[in-house]
């Protein structure tokens, strides 16, 4: 439970919107909030708030698609499903928080046009 990943392991995540000079400005936005959700989720997860990890999961599954960042999305789903249909203690779903981290921290901002 205390394991969190220090270094993103997973490859930089692009927006499938990036070029969309529409979507530009709330992608940038959605990645500059980034490390806010992952601390908001190491904060749920260390006190084993169920409520909480579930309503930034379902959240993140929703907006992360919205803004072109599908894995971010599916990590969040699988999250938010095992909370609702598990009877697993928070403490049990590390790998999948830390999924959803390394996920959430992987998200770049659009480039320069």
């Amino acid at each position: 439970m205390d394991h969190f990943p220090e270094s993103n392991e997973t490859p930089p995540l692009h927006s499938t919107y990036e070029c969309d000079p529409d979507l530009r400005d709330l992608i940038v936005h959605f990645v500059d909030e980034m490390e806010q959700r992952v601390e908001m989720i190491r904060s749920a997860f260390l006190s084993e708030d169920v409520v909480a990890l579930q309503r930034i999961s379902h959240q993140l599954k929703g907006a992360a698609g919205g803004y072109g960042f599908e894995s971010i999305g599916d990590s969040a789903a699988r999250l938010e499903y095992d909370l609702l249909t598990d009877e697993a203690m928070v403490s049990d779903l590390s790998e999948r928080v830390e999924d959803l981290i390394n996920n959430c921290r992987a998200a770049v901002r659009p480039a320069d046009s």
